[in-house]
């Protein structure tokens, strides 16, 4: 890691942004006094110009433009211009006692007549001159003066943009200070409220001000602390009816097996006898067995609510997936019959979860069932429905049936965990379906899946 880098991770966001408004400013700043220079200096070079082409044309008609009278000119009365006369063949008339200006072959061929005038610049005796050739009666009149006047203004002109360009970078670090500290103060507060969620694990929601891209901030972490909360509400829900449910099996199963191994102390005359004992090991066998189940429920139900991932998803035929989960329930309800019809469909998701909805479904139909009873099960464009033979969902039950470890006072007395149908619930809508329930019009309990398929949407369907 370089040095630039670690000291720019050291700077807190207020230093970068006072940084970035100097580094911007400074560029501005450079940029404007460079532009500032050329043009001034090229409006300074172009007014010399323009004054010393008028006096050389001015001179022209005066004592300059003739040979004999220039050299009778004093120097002095021509103040910062030096002057001479140029034949074509190079003789030289300037004046007694002055100084000599620069001439070489631009101002020859003026005096030539091959140009028209001449302007350039030279350096005589370190200084730099613009020099400047104007024709006269067959010669040719040479004007040199200094440009320290302009190198002098120039000088000037740099010292003021420097001096500006250094005071305008303070006071924009300072501006962005004072920015950056009013802009991001609500970054602060909501630093601050995260910080104090954070210690006291209270998801309460963060106010919102204003419309701008911090309120948008402050509203998405309001949503995400919404549902962090939910989550860990169905967390904590989740925990306490398992608790609850796993109470009374775990109860029983203990005091069974205390039985058993009372029995195995005691006098053989006071022993259980072996249908007794058979009997008892075939109820811790079932408790097993149930407990089992529980935690399976539970496992499926502590995946998260939302779509399903593309872990495992595969396009599916669901009407392959009702046949195999069908094969399934005959085994264990031998005393029921299974109406089915299921055309294919398509789907895209994960065939064990959608398999263990549907055996769900219809462990749920077999079950309140009647002995010699008929599950009715459909499959068409993508509607499963499920419907028996029972007495129907009550009134009052039918808004919870979905709902977690949820049994209805007829239900208690029957084995289940009340998560068969929650299970269907959170597969379906995962798979982006919906599920419902109603009655049929003989009084049975009717349950309907509707899943998209890759074919298309779902056909409508209704529940009486």
């Amino acid at each position: 890691m370089t040095r630039g880098v670690a000291a720019r991770r050291r700077l807190s966001l207020r230093g970068r942004v006072a940084l970035l408004a100097s580094a911007a400013v400074a560029l501005a700043v450079a940029a404007a006094a460079v532009a500032a220079f050329f043009v001034v200096s090229a409006q300074l070079q172009r007014q010399f110009d323009q004054d010393l082409f008028g006096r050389a044309h001015a001179a022209v008609g005066g004592a300059l433009g003739n040979a004999e009278r220039v050299v009778s000119i004093d120097p002095s009365t021509l103040g910062d211009v030096e002057v001479e006369l140029l034949s074509p063949d190079g003789e030289v008339s300037f004046p007694s006692g002055g100084i000599r200006p620069p001439d070489g072959g631009v101002e020859l061929a003026v005096a030539q007549s091959q140009d028209h005038d001449s302007i350039r610049t030279a350096v005589q005796n370190g200084q730099d001159l613009r020099v400047v050739a104007v024709p006269v009666r067959g010669l040719a009149l040479v004007l040199a003066q200094s440009t320290s006047s302009i190198d002098h203004t120039l000088r000037f002109l740099t010292f003021v943009l420097t001096l500006v360009g250094v005071v305008g970078v303070a006071v924009a670090g300072a501006a962005g200070l004072l920015v950056a500290r009013a802009g991001l103060r609500p970054v602060d507060d909501l630093t601050a409220a995260a910080e104090e969620i954070a210690r006291t694990e209270q998801l309460e929601p963060i106010p919102v001000r204003g419309t701008d891209e911090l309120a948008r901030l402050t509203g998405a972490f309001n949503s995400m602390l919404l549902a962090l909360d939910s989550s860990r509400t169905r967390q904590k829900q989740l925990v306490a009816d398992a608790g609850h449910e796993l109470r009374t099996p775990l109860t029983s199963l203990r005091t069974n097996l205390d039985l058993l191994a009372q029995n195995d102390s005691t006098e053989p005359s006071a022993q259980l006898s072996a249908a007794d004992r058979g009997a008892l090991l075939a109820d811790v066998r079932a408790q097993v067995e149930e407990l089992s189940s529980l935690v399976g429920d539970l496992v499926e139900l502590s995946r998260d609510d939302g779509p399903t991932t593309s872990e495992g998803v595969e396009a599916i035929d669901l009407g392959e997936v009702v046949d195999r989960a069908i094969e399934r329930v005959r085994r264990r309800a031998q005393g029921v019959r299974f109406d089915v019809v299921a055309y294919p469909w398509e789907v895209m998701g994960q065939p064990a979860a959608l398999e263990r909805a549907v055996t769900n479904l219809l462990d749920n139909a077999a079950k309140w069932s009647p002995d010699g009873g008929t599950v009715t099960v459909r499959l068409a464009q993508g509607v499963l429905t499920v419907a028996d033979q029972g007495p129907g969902i009550g009134d009052a039950d039918l808004p919870h049936v979905f709902e977690r470890f949820y049994r209805s006072a007829e239900a208690r007395a029957l084995p289940g965990s009340g998560l068969g149908l929650a299970i269907v619930d959170q597969t379906v809508r995962r798979h982006g379906g919906t599920v419902e329930a109603g009655r049929t019009e003989q009084g049975g309990a009717l349950v309907a899946v509707r899943l998209p398929g890759l074919s298309g949407a779902a056909a409508p369907f209704e529940t009486s």
